[in-house]
C-alpha cells in the first residue's frame, strides 16, 4: 500500500543537525530526543540531511537511519502530520535517484536536491536542467530545488533556471541558501503556488514580505520557538514586533553563519547538553572557542527560554 504523504505547509522548517557518539557512530536515540523536542516547539518541519545534517560525512544506510528516527520520533510525539524532508544531493544523476528512493522508504514527504556540481565545467545548463528532470521523474516524493554557491563549487543557479524547472510537476519548491532576495522574489512573484524558502533564518521577514513560503534555518535547531514567533508576529501584522526580534535571531545567526553546523551543535551542547560532537575532519571547538560561540547565542537564547514558559 502506498504511503500518503504529507503535504508541505508554509512556515518554519529545521535542517536538524546529525548526532554521534564518542566513537562517530550515529546516535539515534538523540535524533529522536531532539526531532521530539523540535515538534513539540511548533516548528512547520523537519529536515534531514541537509547542509546542517553533515550528508558528505554520512553513508547510505546512515542516511536512511537518520531519515526513518526523525520520522518515527514525530510520529511517536503525536505529530504524524509534519512534514520529513531528506537532503539527496549527490554527484550523478544515478546516486541522486537512489537516495530519493531511500528517502521515500524511510518516512521522508519530500526530497532537497542540490545541482550536481562537482564537474562544474562539464555540466551545461541543459544537462544539469536533465538531471533535476530525470531525479524527479524517478522520484517517489516531491522535490525541492536546493540553491547553495558555498557547497556547489560556486554554482548559483538563477531565477530563469529555477522557473524552467518548477514547469515539471514533481518539482514543488526551493530553498534559496544563496541569500539572494531579489531571486527570491522573482521566483515567488512568478509562480505563487511554488515554495520558494529562504535558506537562513537571518532573512525571514525578507522571504515573507516578498511571498515566500517560509524559511529552512539551521538556527532554529537551537531557537525554533523565536524563529516561529518572528513569523507569527508578521502573520498578525504586528510588523515592528516582527522587526524587532528579526534583529536578534540575525545576530545569532551570524555566529552560526560564521562557525557552521559546528558552532550549531556547540551552542546545543552549552544550552541543551547534547549535540556536540561532528564526524571528524570536523572537531569540537577549544574550551575558549565554545564559551564564546555561547555568548553569541545568548541574547537569543535568553529569548527562546521565555518563549517556553508561555
Amino acid at each position: 500500500m502506498t504511503r500518503k504523504l504529507n503535504p508541505l505547509p508554509h512556515g518554519v522548517y529545521v535542517p536538524t543537525v546529525a548526532f554521534f557518539k564518542p566513537d562517530e557512530e550515529v546516535d539515534i536515540a538523540t535524533v529522536e530526543k531532539h526531532a521530539t523536542y523540535l515538534a513539540h516547539s511548533g516548528v512547520t518541519g523537519l529536515v534531514t540531511q541537509g547542509s546542517n545534517g553533515e550528508a558528505v560525512h554520512l553513508d547510505r544506510e546512515e542516511r536512511n537511519a537518520i531519515t526513518a528516527a526523525t520520522r518515527r520520533a514525530v510520529d511517536a510525539a503525536g505529530y504524524s502530520s509534519m512534514p520529513v524532508i531528506a537532503g539527496c544531493g549527490a554527484a550523478s544523476t544515478r546516486e541522486t535517484i537512489h537516495l530519493c528512493q531511500d528517502a521515500g522508504a524511510a518516512g521522508a514527504d519530500a526530497v532537497l536536491v542540490l545541482p550536481p556540481s562537482y564537474y562544474k565545467t562539464l555540466v551545461s545548463t541543459e544537462s544539469m536542467q536533465a538531471h533535476f528532470r530525470a531525479v524527479a521523474d524517478a522520484s517517489p516524493v516531491p522535490l525541492l530545488i536546493y540553491n547553495f554557491p558555498g557547497v556547489q563549487s560556486g554554482l548559483d543557479l538563477s531565477s530563469e533556471d529555477i522557473l524552467t524547472l518548477a514547469e515539471h510537476p514533481n518539482i514543488i519548491g526551493c530553498k534559496l541558501t544563496c541569500g539572494n532576495t531579489g531571486k527570491l522574489a522573482r521566483v515567488a512573484a512568478a509562480n505563487p503556488d511554488f515554495l520558494t524558502f529562504g535558506g537562513s533564518a537571518d532573512f525571514t521577514l525578507q522571504t515573507l514580505i516578498v511571498g515566500g513560503a517560509g524559511i529552512i534555518g539551521g538556527l532554529a535547531n537551537m531557537i525554533p520557538r523565536l524563529c516561529v514567533r518572528v513569523m507569527e508576529l508578521y502573520r498578525a501584522g504586528k510588523v515592528q514586533e516582527a522587526q524587532e526580534l528579526q534583529a536578534v535571531v540575525a545576530r545569532a545567526d551570524w555566529a552560526a553563519i560564521k562557525g557552521g553546523f559546528v558552532a550549531v551543535k556547540s551552542g546545543l551542547q552549552s544550552y541543551r547538553g547534547y549535540g556536540g560532537l561532528p564526524r571528524r575532519p570536523c572537531v569540537v571547538p577549544s574550551a575558549q572557542a565554545a564559551a564564546a560561540i555561547q555568548e553569541e547565542f545568548r541574547e537569543a537564547m535568553e529569548l527562546e527560554k521565555s518563549l517556553e514558559t508561555v
